[in-house]
């Protein structure tokens, strides 16, 4: 069984899971755990293995210590990464910019390639390459590889890439449509085509990836023709704690008006906006709760990101020529019957109807959710981003 250890580096965070690429779905997880509040003075970390979970409170003074405190649990569970075939490993990065259009074995070069893209990806980029300096320390025998959320968006027509603001500035500052979440897009749109055996290049796919992060793309002939996140994550829907599209004079307003700086101005929009600044809990079953006791505030904000969700479906219909598959993945997407429905509500006419039976649920598996009479087959399938970088790292086992 040869193994990938994937690993997504955050700023006080270490996600990570040991996958088997040939498996499907959970059983490609071998263990998984993650490292928490890394450089505050108490911090936790975890693994799941064999469905227990093992968790240890302790400061974690770096991420030099954290990664080793993730090997000791392997060791814990008796999973000594030394036996476990591991032959690549899979390093998450948000921003590859106009470098990076596929997967890259990692070596000095590239590191200082990805950390030249932090201005672009500042929240993300210096924790990724963080992770990928410790890493390669403790686990210097096998290849590590960087896949980049943003290389399946790096061929978008120029129509949908590009900013119309003076082009001269745009081309100093690398100022285009990036993208994110891609490595979840290009997943779950492969993977529609073979459950519905139909041919890639005939079909229509938008691609409504919804967490706590969320994006919706555009997919013709197994190509993106348009995503709703932009230069960063923060362009598109409502999110969790970024407040999505916005005016860019907000920003030139609340500096003059309020005295904000541009750090504050950023903290604003990607900390502390979007359902966060609605009703005061970035956590959608928070926002269940309130739409349960019928509350005006917690009515107000679904109103506002149920909204935005029917602009960018309709816009992708329209941009597409028409819509094949509508797809609802990740978190929110695969375990909220309600935001499923209510975005699709009063589309019939477009030939698009949720059987309400069939979506009732939560996901563990792809599903058809559209009626048999519905033109459009709407769809949640489950995505697998570590799944998916473990096989793209494979690649490249020596």
């Amino acid at each position: 069984m040869s193994t990938v250890f994937v690993i997504n580096s955050g700023s006080s965070s270490i996600k990570y899971q040991l996958i088997n690429p040939a498996l499907e779905g959970t059983d490609a997880v071998v263990a998984s755990g993650m490292v928490d509040q890394i450089g505050l003075p108490q911090g936790k970390y975890s693994i799941k293995h064999d469905g227990e979970k093992i968790e240890h409170i302790a400061a974690i003074p770096d991420h030099s210590v954290g990664m080793q405190l993730v090997i000791d649990l392997f060791s814990e569970v008796g999973l000594d990464l030394d036996t476990q075939d591991v032959v690549a490993v899979g390093h998450r990065v948000v921003q590859g910019g106009n470098i990076f259009h596929e997967p890259v074995k990692i070596d000095d070069t590239v590191v200082e390639q990805i950390e030249s893209l932090s201005p672009l990806a500042p929240l993300h980029n210096p924790a990724h390459v963080l992770g990928m300096k410790v890493a390669r320390k403790l686990l210097p025998s096998v290849p590590h590889v960087a896949v980049f959320d943003t290389a399946f968006f790096s061929d978008l027509p120029d129509a949908s890439r590009i900013y119309p603001i003076p082009q001269n500035v745009a081309e100093k500052y690398s100022v285009r449509r990036y993208g994110a979440h891609g490595t979840s897009h290009q997943y779950v749109s492969q993977q529609v085509p073979e459950l519905l055996d139909r041919d890639p290049a005939t079909l229509r796919q938008i691609i409504l990836h919804l967490g706590n992060g969320a994006s919706a793309s555009a997919v013709k002939g197994g190509k993106p023709i348009d995503t709703s996140m932009g230069l960063t994550p923060l362009e598109g829907l409502v999110m969790g704690t970024r407040c999505g599209d916005i005016d860019a004079s907000v920003v030139f307003h609340l500096m003059r008006q309020g005295g904000y700086t541009v750090d504050e101005m950023d903290t604003m929009f990607n900390r502390q906006s979007g359902v966060k600044a609605m009703i005061g809990s970035s956590d959608m079953r928070d926002l269940d709760d309130l739409m349960a006791a019928h509350d005006a505030v917690g009515q107000r904000c679904w109103n506002v990101y149920i909204n935005r969700l029917k602009r960018y479906i309709g816009a992708y219909m329209v941009e597409l020529g028409g819509v094949d598959v509508i797809v609802f993945t990740a978190g929110i997407g695969e375990n909220s019957p309600e935001i499923r429905e209510d975005c699709l509500a009063g589309l019939e006419e477009l030939g698009i109807e949720i059987d309400k039976d069939s979506n009732n649920h939560h996901f563990r598996k792809p599903s058809i959710i559209s009626t048999p009479e519905s033109k459009v087959t709407v769809m949640v399938v489950p995505t697998n981003e570590e799944l998916a970088i473990s096989r793209q790292a494979i690649q490249f086992a020596e």
